[in-house]
């Protein structure tokens, strides 16, 4: 069962007998018209699982890259007039148009370097603890709760080297950004603000994706118990199942993510305008600030685009994952 769950291992989800099967037993007949995907899972490798979430976390990151530069404009508590949008599609048109068609990008080679390890080890981890966890809890079967504490604790791993990278990526697609290329911005900040600007926001956005992951993994596995039971390798399910999970998840978190971006951007108008000087911390100030600035409403600024963007993402992270587990997986055995 090469479960898109970043392991939900299709292993987990296996009713196991006493103990791990024999390397020397026979594997269970195909089922029919489809790959028996069901013992892949446990024969996948931590480099699969590594290379698998790599690929999966540079596509996902890129593929809706202009999405994300108008979410971070979006969330802007403070906009310049010319930074204004109604709309997602209003706002890719309107930056293509005066600020130039490449400018939706920029930030994204940072994204990339980041999010290829980050993806790495967050789905290595998630795919290792929610296989022990689910043996422990729900021997031989899928515990909910198993999917939410792995992917909690695989995020502490997966945000401690995105954070930089997100920090970086939120300057640069701000408008008027003063930042003419990454490695400026990085030498900036550091000269500036310090090495810790670079982790500002880290508490932040571990309060914003602890449970956003929790949400993501138990809605993606509901689904697929719902949708895919069996646990086939189901490139729609995954599809189907990946975009109803980031939605959810997306929308629950916005507030924090309001509170990230403003955390990583150190909006200038914004701040002065209620008397911070020096550099904004905390994720109770950052809290204070954004409804002192806009109100309950202010912290869902940009939900719209930011469960436009989380919907393809997260679908195309757990499609692209489980093809290349599978793919590796199956490549590895046939060469046995």
């Amino acid at each position: 069962r090469m479960e898109l769950s970043c392991g939900v291992e299709g292993s987990a989800a296996a009713p196991p007998g006493p103990g791990p099967p024999h390397p020397a037993a026979a594997p269970a007949p195909p089922m029919e018209g489809t790959e028996e995907y069901e013992s892949l899972p446990s024969g996948a490798s931590l480099g699969t699982h590594m290379m698998a979430g790599a690929v999966a976390g540079i596509m996902e990151h890129t593929v809706m890259y202009p999405v994300d530069s108008v979410k971070t404009r979006m969330q802007s508590l403070q906009p310049d007039p010319k930074a204004q949008y109604r709309s997602v599609y209003e706002a890719l048109k309107k930056i293509v148009l005066t600020e130039g068609f490449w400018r939706p990008l920029r930030g994204i080679n940072v994204t990339m370097l980041g999010a290829g390890p980050a993806h790495a080890m967050y789905f290595a981890c998630y795919e290792k603890m929610k296989k022990s966890l689910s043996d422990s809890i729900q021997h031989g079967g899928n515990s909910h709760l198993a999917n939410g504490i792995a992917g909690s604790v695989a995020t502490l791993l997966h945000d401690a080297v995105m954070n930089p990278a997100e920090v970086v990526k939120q300057r640069m697609q701000m408008f008027n950004s003063p930042y003419k290329s990454v490695l400026s911005c990085i030498r900036t900040v550091q000269r500036t603000e310090g090495f810790g600007a670079f982790y500002r926001s880290y508490t932040t956005q571990l309060t914003m994706n602890v449970p956003f992951q929790a949400i993501h993994f138990i809605t993606y596995e509901f689904m697929q118990e719902q949708i895919n039971p069996r646990r086939d390798y189901n490139p729609r399910s995954h599809i189907v199942s990946g975009a109803v999970a980031g939605a959810v998840a997306a929308a629950a978190t916005t507030p924090l993510d309001v509170c990230k971006t403003l955390l990583n951007t150190q909006e200038n108008t914004a701040l002065s305008s209620v008397n911070i000087s020096g550099h904004l911390s905390g994720m109770l100030n950052a809290f204070k600030t954004v409804y002192q600035l806009g109100g309950v409403s202010g912290y869902f600024r940009g939900v719209q685009a930011r469960v436009i963007y989380q919907m393809p993402s997260t679908a195309i992270a757990w499609s692209v994952y489980e093809f290349f587990k599978y793919f590796l997986t199956k490549h590895k055995l046939e060469k046995r």
